[in-house]
Formats: structure tokens, C-alpha cells, sequence
């Protein structure tokens, strides 16, 4: 197989197409849902209508001239090289960015992908009794980062393509207000953009966290909820009230001392979570709610934020 060809055709890097044959290697991949049934996937996935509309333009028919071999092969693999994580939890990226001004084909191929593998991730939480709501929940997080990715011109996808393995894998889990993450010891915490981090709800999807994973995952040991976040910077103090969900949500956790995260930058992860944009200027920044006017003064300012990491017991 010429790697190298394909690369060209791609428009990647040579290197990050052998990673992706070399992690798939001769695994199975999954097939696609039948097209008639894909819109009713999709409407239960929570895809906007304009991103719905765009998967099933550029659907991989057999005779579909938008796809070429390469995209077809980069397809299978890719959704065999995720599969052959089913049931980890590992940060893991499925493929190459491409160049997603190609078409439909190219913008949505990893979501074709993930949409080939929902099947895949059902059967695993069945194995693990596993309520198919909880199932259709979690997965519904596919459209929820579709929607930000179309608010934010494409500049979010390459994050949110391999932030996404995560459900197809079984890694993670959306319990209330709160997205759980399998981890090493410790239940990972993620907050979806999905309504105010009101303590009450934070305290009700622990709970729900803390009988879940002994019912389900028997087998492994959890003794801590553990965090990493631009959120749990303790200089949010310094512009919010006590009495806000984000403070109230931080003192929830011990921190551990602060290192710079290698290849995270905390002021980009402020702007695309708080903004929605990479690219707007600061003077431009909406100054609606005290959240915003803390991350624009803080930089404004020279200052920088931090991603923090806590955790506290079970």
C-alpha cells in the first residue's frame, strides 16, 4: 500500500496515515446504518437540521463520485482503528484533519464514522446493562458539538473529532448535568454546554455517578472525581462572586499544584468554550454576562488563564 500516495491525495501528512494503519491494522470496521434509516439517527444523535442535511448529501453510496479511494479507505480504517478501543477510555484521535473545504465528504467523514460505530458502542452497554436511554443520551453529544463547530466556522472540530471517540468506545457516559469519564481510579468530570452548573444538579448527576459504575462496571475500583479545567482556575475568584455556580463548582475540589499542560494553551480553551470563537478580537467580545467580562479583562490585561487539575473522594 503506498502510504505515501495516499497521504498526497489526502493532503496530510504521510506519517499520520501510516499511524492509522498501523493502530487499525487488519481489525474489523462497521457498517454504516442503511441511508432510509440514517435521518431518524441522526434526529435521536440531536444533529441540527443544516448538518443533518449535509451528512446525507454527501452519504458513501457505493456510486457516490464524492468519494475517492482514499477517503473510503481512510473511512474504514479509521472506524476500525476506534473500534479496536471499544471499552477504553484513553484520549484517542481517530484520523488526519483534513482539508474539510472539500465537501461533505471531507467536512463529516469522522462522523460518518462515528455514526458507523453506534451500533458497535450500543452492544457494548447492553453487555453492561446499560439503559438504552443513557445510551442515545450520551451519543446525542455528537450533534451538540456539530452545532458548536458550525457556530465556530469549523474551528472546532479538530478537537471534537477525537473527543468523540470517547462515546464510541464506552469511555464515557453523560448522567445528568455532568458527562462521566472512565478513568484510572478516578471518574473523570466534563461539563457539557448544556444549562447553568447549578449545584443542585452537579450534586444530583454525582449520585447518579456513584450508583452507576459499581452497577455496571463492577470490575473497576473508582475512590475519586478528578477534573481538568480552565474552569477550576482559582483567578475566576477574582471576578466572580461566592456565589456563583463556577465557584461553588470549584470548591468542590482540592487542587493539585499547577504545572503547564504540554500542548494546551488555557486562554484558547477559555475563548472556544466561553465565545465559540478562536478568531474574534477581544474589543468584539460580547461583555454580557460577568463570564465573559472576566475572560476579556483577565487577557486584556496580559494575564493568562490556567487549566487546573482537582479531584475529591467519592
Amino acid at each position: 500500500m503506498d502510504f505515501v500516495a495516499i497521504a498526497a491525495r489526502l493532503g496530510v501528512p504521510v506519517e499520520d496515515v501510516e499511524r492509522v494503519h498501523r493502530l487499525a491494522g487488519d481489525g474489523p470496521s462497521a457498517p454504516l446504518p442503511a441511508r432510509a434509516d440514517a435521518p431518524a439517527i441522526l434526529d435521536r444523535l440531536a444533529v441540527p437540521p443544516d448538518d443533518a442535511a449535509e451528512i446525507m448529501a454527501g452519504w458513501p453510496d457505493a456510486d457516490s463520485p464524492l468519494w475517492t479511494p482514499e477517503l473510503r479507505w481512510l473511512l474504514d480504517r479509521s472506524t476500525a482503528l476506534v473500534r479496536a478501543d471499544l471499552g477504553g477510555h484513553g484520549w484517542l484521535s481517530p484520523g488526519p484533519a483534513l482539508p474539510r473545504d472539500r465537501g461533505p465528504a471531507w467536512r463529516h467523514l469522522y462522523g460518518y464514522a462515528y455514526l458507523a460505530l453506534v451500533d458497535v458502542v450500543r452492544g457494548y452497554h447492553r453487555d453492561h446493562g446499560i439503559a438504552d436511554a443513557v445510551s442515545w443520551t450520551t451519543l446525542a453529544d455528537l450533534g451538540r458539538n456539530l452545532a458548536v463547530d458550525r457556530r465556530m466556522r469549523g474551528e472546532g472540530w479538530p478537537v471534537m473529532q477525537s473527543w468523540l471517540t470517547l462515546h464510541v468506545r464506552g469511555g464515557l457516559y453523560e448522567l445528568g448535568r455532568l458527562q462521566h469519564h472512565r478513568g484510572d481510579g478516578a471518574i473523570g468530570l466534563h461539563i457539557p454546554d448544556s444549562g447553568p452548573l447549578t449545584p443542585e444538579a452537579v450534586a444530583a448527576s454525582l449520585d447518579e455517578a456513584r450508583a452507576f459504575f459499581p452497577r455496571h462496571f463492577p470490575d473497576e475500583r473508582y475512590t475519586a472525581f478528578a477534573c481538568g479545567s480552565w474552569l477550576l482556575d482559582p483567578q475566576l475568584r477574582e471576578y466572580l462572586p461566592e456565589s456563583s455556580n463556577i465557584v461553588r463548582f470549584q470548591r468542590r475540589f482540592e487542587l493539585e499544584p499547577y504545572e503547564e499542560p504540554e500542548g494546551l494553551d488555557a486562554d484558547v480553551e477559555v475563548l472556544r468554550f466561553v465565545f465559540r470563537t478562536l478568531t474574534t478580537p477581544l474589543d468584539r467580545l460580547p461583555r454580557r454576562t460577568a463570564l465573559q467580562r472576566a475572560v476579556v479583562d483577565h487577557l486584556t490585561a496580559g494575564r493568562h488563564w490556567q487549566w487546573r487539575q482537582g479531584r475529591f473522594p467519592l
